[in-house]
């Protein structure tokens, strides 16, 4: 059996972009666990806090509930949930799921591939991490889950739709003339611009192409602040900060709540601006809540 493929075509809601990622992530958290004990069962009740958590830092904006995942996920062929009476989910109901008893764990056969072949739980991972969320989330989400991914496993694999360009980060970087699009970093050692990445607006996982017009060139803090849903950016190509931000200290302020209203920095003249309709995306499936209103600058204390 293929379970990278059955991995791929996990059965997702899906209309115009939206982000489903609810049984990926239940999936990434089950893959974790089953590192850390092959044979145990993941009770509803007991890590439905987890996976809330999850939902809400690395889904989409809207809220939602993990028991749906955990009761469809098994309709997949990669997930089993038995109760208290017997083997079979109880439905997706919150209710039904704490007062029966659910559990749920990996599927049999997928758990005896998984003890036969160690490094197939790394590629299954990575297929799910590549297909779902942009890079800059993958480190820390890996981290979420209690997964420890080997470093060989890496890159790409074939499993996935479709490859990237490679010349995107130098197409975008030139356009906004190797400055953040956000604050204006443009920090180096010598010739190597260090700290500056190429942000997909609309993510690749989502059919966002390698295109400057999808491209920002952000400084490492603003590049995880806009995929995280903190940042967006709207009309007039001015910057968005979500109101769901709170950060007190000065560097907070002056990092994030004070961009809220300026215009992006870039791009050059002569290279395409982010299409509206990517920002359209971001806005409806990544930025969390309503944005703030636009900032005051500050004026000196007098003397």
């Amino acid at each position: 059996m293929d379970w990278l493929q059955r991995i791929v075509r996990l059965r997702q809601w899906t209309r115009n972009g939206t982000r489903a990622p609810h049984k990926p992530l239940l999936l990434l958290y089950a893959l974790g666990r089953f590192q850390e004990d092959a044979d145990r069962e993941l009770r509803y009740s007991a890590v439905e806090g987890d996976l809330q958590r999850l939902l809400a830092e690395y889904g989409p904006p809207n809220r939602t509930t993990p028991a749906y995942p955990f009761h469809h996920l098994v309709s997949d062929g990669v997930w089993e949930v038995r109760t208290d009476r017997g083997p079979g989910s109880p439905g997706s109901g919150l209710r039904e799921l704490r007062e029966s008893g659910a559990a749920g764990r990996l599927a049999p056969d997928l758990r005896d591939a998984l003890r036969r072949e160690p490094v197939l739980l790394h590629r299954i991972a990575r297929s799910l991490l590549d297909l779902h969320f942009p890079p800059s989330l993958h480190g820390e989400l890996c981290e979420a889950v209690g997964l420890d991914l080997e470093p060989a496993e890496t890159g790409r694999l074939s499993a996935a739709r479709r490859q990237r360009d490679r010349r995107m980060r130098e197409l975008v970087l030139t356009a906004y003339e190797y400055r953040c699009a956000f604050c204006g970093y443009d920090g180096r050692i010598d010739t190597v611009p260090v700290g500056l990445e190429a942000a997909h607006v609309r993510w690749w996982a989502f059919d966002g192409p390698d295109d400057v017009d999808n491209g920002l060139c952000l400084c490492s803090l603003h590049h995880k602040l806009f995929d995280k849903g903190v940042l967006g950016v709207g009309d007039g190509h001015r910057i968005l900060v979500s109101q769901r931000f709170v950060g007190h200290s000065p560097a907070a302020r002056d990092h994030v709540t004070a961009l809220s209203g300026r215009p992006l920095i870039g791009p050059q003249p002569g290279a395409a601006p982010v299409a509206a309709d990517h920002r359209s995306w971001h806005m409806r499936q990544v930025f969390h809540g309503s944005p703030r209103p636009a900032a005051t600058p500050r004026v000196a204390d007098a003397r």
